[in-house]
């Protein structure tokens, strides 16, 4: 089973992922952990990849497309997209690109939420830089405001990608070049489970896989 999991930063597709993998017993496959392996690894697309990169360019969709197909044929086609394709143009290749291997796209799973609750979870994060636990300053408080559990000296602090001017234009991309990807998948008639990721977190978890168990039935 080929799963593809889609869904705005913060929706918590890190969270879903793992725990659809363990039901189903599938590869994670994220395309920005793939290309960083190819790069280690020294493969040839990892070294094409490289030479982009070296050069300040975009690595073209072209070879992420095939650095994915290579992923997939490795998990023998059991496997959880996180987060990719990015656009339309990704998702009609990778579709291309399948259909050459005589594998498809089983399942897309999109997690939908809206942008003021995003906005609320994500700028409200506060973590320790020393041992990497998080916090929330509304639903995963601090014993002591604004210092860590675990390092009672340390001042917590907010990540970079956290602020919310950096949340906003997240979200914008989201919307200018993921979100895109659903319409194309509803438009070619893969099978589409919509799912909300405004709930707690175990209800999230139940509704996905009761959806993809219809698809493994």
């Amino acid at each position: 089973m080929i799963v593809v999991l889609l869904g705005p930063p913060g929706a918590g597709k890190g969270t879903q992922c793992k725990r659809i993998i363990e039901k189903y017993k599938l590869a994670h496959l994220s395309s920005g952990d793939i290309l960083r392996a190819e790069r280690t690894a020294g493969s040839d697309l990892g070294k094409e990849a490289q030479g982009y990169m070296d050069a300040g360019d975009l690595v073209p969709d072209e070879l992420i497309i095939k650095m994915m197909v290579a992923a997939i044929n490795k998990a023998d086609g059991g496997c959880v997209l996180d987060g990719f394709p990015r656009t339309v143009v990704q998702g009609s290749e990778l579709d291309k690109a399948l259909t050459a291997e005589k594998k498809k796209i089983d399942a897309i799973v999109s997690l939908e939420i809206a942008d003021e609750v995003i906005e609320k979870r994500l700028t409200g994060r506060r973590s320790c830089p020393v041992c990497g636990a998080v916090y929330h300053l509304q639903s995963l408080k601090p014993k002591v405001e604004g210092f860590c559990d675990k390092c009672p000296d340390q001042e917590l602090v907010q990540r970079a990608d956290d602020k919310p001017e950096v949340v906003k234009n997240r979200l914008e991309t989201y919307h200018a070049q993921t979100a895109a990807v659903i319409g194309y998948y509803a438009s070619t008639g893969h099978e589409i489970f919509t799912v909300s990721a405004d709930a707690e977190i175990n209800d999230i978890t139940a509704d996905i896989l009761s959806q993809l168990d219809k698809v493994t039935a």
